[in-house]
């Protein structure tokens, strides 16, 4: 993690974001006044599960990986975060610790903002209240659908539903797959690495999709959706 001063040629001195646009100019210079800009480097830990939350972080580029970690050697990938998004607004409402961890896919910039303040924000401003609880209710969706298919499917349909969604996310216009490895893949669909590379295997000799080093092509999508449709 580096601190982003000033004079540094990758600061961004506005916050420019949708959701800080209903801000009164008194809550603006309060945000300003609690954030701190930092850069983290693919790879480095955004947010450490059951550490100490002080802050919350919204992405101002880059993408990061939230997952909840297991056993040490098995992590559950939760979502994709982001440009404009939140990281830990649930340390500003309930307890004082992250109750996931998130890592930067790609070099990422964040503004580490003081909790205390976006509450204070929260509370008086009805509007920017209303988008936090949409973009809260919006993750727990995400939450709750990936829980169903985690519960109710096999590991071929865990497999189809993970291709489906990653391949709607995008980063500067390109497929997302060459920043993932295997693990990454694996860990979204909750199965090992070694089924993970069994099963692309497996849709790769049936024309499903196609293997490009690290990046996935989906050649036939219709198929892909019947095999996660039937789980």
């Amino acid at each position: 993690m580096k601190s982003i001063i000033e004079t540094d040629s990758e600061f961004i001195c506005d916050i420019q974001a949708p959701c800080f646009q209903t801000l009164s100019k008194t809550e603006i210079e309060l945000i300003r006044a609690s954030k701190t800009q930092v850069l983290f480097r693919k790879g480095e830990n955004l947010t450490k599960q059951g550490t100490y939350a002080s802050y919350i972080l919204f992405v101002i580029n880059g993408l990061v990986k939230q997952y909840v970690e297991g056993d040490g050697t098995h992590n559950f990938n939760l979502r994709i975060i982001h440009q404009g998004e939140f990281v830990g607004l649930s340390a500003v409402f309930l307890k004082n610790t992250f109750n996931y961890s998130s890592t930067a896919i790609t070099d990422t910039q964040v503004f580490l903002i003081e909790k205390e303040a976006i509450s204070k924000v929260i509370k008086q401003n009805g509007m920017f209240a209303y988008n936090i609880i949409t973009r809260y209710s919006e993750h727990n969706t995400i939450l709750f659908d990936t829980i169903r298919n985690l519960m109710y499917k096999q590991i071929n349909g865990r497999m189809a539903e993970t291709l489906l969604n990653l391949e709607k996310e995008s980063y500067n216009d390109s497929s997302i797959f060459p920043l993932l490895s295997r693990k990454d893949i694996a860990d979204f669909a909750g199965t090992t690495t070694e089924s993970a590379v069994k099963i692309l295997k497996n849709f790769e000799k049936d024309g499903i999709i196609r293997l490009e080093e690290k990046n996935i092509v989906i050649n036939n999508k219709d198929l892909l959706q019947e095999i996660s449709k039937r789980g």
